[in-house]
């Protein structure tokens, strides 16, 4: 497993800067899935620019509202507010292989059928395209994040991964409070 550079500044989980971990580059294309209030969806759309788009994708129609205001407090125009179900198959509506990379972040605690997301992202990635994992990390208990019977294993992840047709898994520091995982669509 390849090790990035670590997180400096700070101990907790920085959007900025474990997106610029991610291997974006202006122009790609991004679905967030899980977009709640959008942590990761900003930088995201930052990172991609004008020409590039992000998917915002939730199951709460309200979080999609809540992202929606805060894009438009920072003029941000290349998101896309997709209400979908993830763990139905196709759930995104995003075409096959039109995405460089998803971000499943802090979400796969809350689902029934966590190997559905991985079978999504490996449908919307084009060859090559990357899928980035952050997760509250185990034995990290705080305040903010589930509690440790729930929370799933950097192990359990990249067994989803590998199941759903992934390969060349590296991991990023993400903070004392999370794993980070990218893994490659073969």
């Amino acid at each position: 497993m390849e090790q990035e550079s670590p997180i400096t500044a700070t101990a907790f989980l920085e959007p900025e800067q474990v997106v610029s971990l991610f291997g974006l580059k202006p122009g790609d294309h991004v679905a967030d899935f899980g977009a709640g209030h959008g942590y990761f969806t900003i930088p995201l759309a930052r990172v991609v620019g004008n020409e590039g788009r992000v998917y915002a994708i939730d199951v709460q129609e309200h979080a999609l509202d809540v992202i929606r205001a805060k894009a438009q407090l920072s003029h941000l125009l290349n998101i896309e507010y997709i209400w979908a179900d993830l763990e139905l198959a196709g759930g995104s509506r995003i075409k096959d292989a039109s995405c460089e990379g998803v971000v499943i972040a802090n979400i796969l605690f809350q689902a029934e059928k966590k190997e559905a997301l991985f079978v999504e992202a490996y449908r919307i990635l084009v060859s090559g395209g990357r899928l980035a994992v952050v997760e509250g990390r185990e034995g990290s208990e705080n305040k903010m994040g589930p509690v440790s019977a729930v929370r799933v294993s950097a192990k359990a992840a990249a067994e989803y991964a590998a199941t759903a047709g992934f390969g060349d898994m590296r991991e990023f520091d993400a903070g004392t409070h999370h794993y980070g995982l990218v893994f490659v669509k073969k």
